[in-house]
């Protein structure tokens, strides 16, 4: 959900404004991580609280989501250049058992 797209509860289809923030880590390829700002909505109606999560990151997950999808595709394994440190091997079978409906 976006704020530009979307400013409508998905529960009860009331309006969103907004809450508050939170950081969240994201971990990208080479080991490296960062820290987004991630702003939390709140419905008018029903009073519940929805993050509006970037793009390229999938909810309860800290990867970005194109390591996700390049693992579930099969592009990337343990063995591909600049990703074979980072995921680990568990980690990608845990998502390819796993996977989500989001993904």
């Amino acid at each position: 959900m976006t704020v530009d797209k979307e400013t409508t509860c998905p529960k009860c289809g009331g309006n969103l404004k907004y809450y508050d923030s939170v950081k969240r880590i994201v971990r990208t390829k080479r080991r490296l991580s960062k820290y987004v700002v991630v702003p939390r909505l709140k419905c008018q109606s029903c009073h519940s609280i929805h993050r509006n999560l970037p793009d390229y990151l999938f909810p309860y997950k800290q990867y970005e989501s194109d390591i996700i999808t390049g693992v579930l595709e099969g592009l990337i394994t343990a063995d591909t250049f600049g990703f074979e440190d980072y995921p680990c091997e568990m980690t990608m079978l845990r998502w390819k058992m796993c996977k989500p409906d989001y993904l």
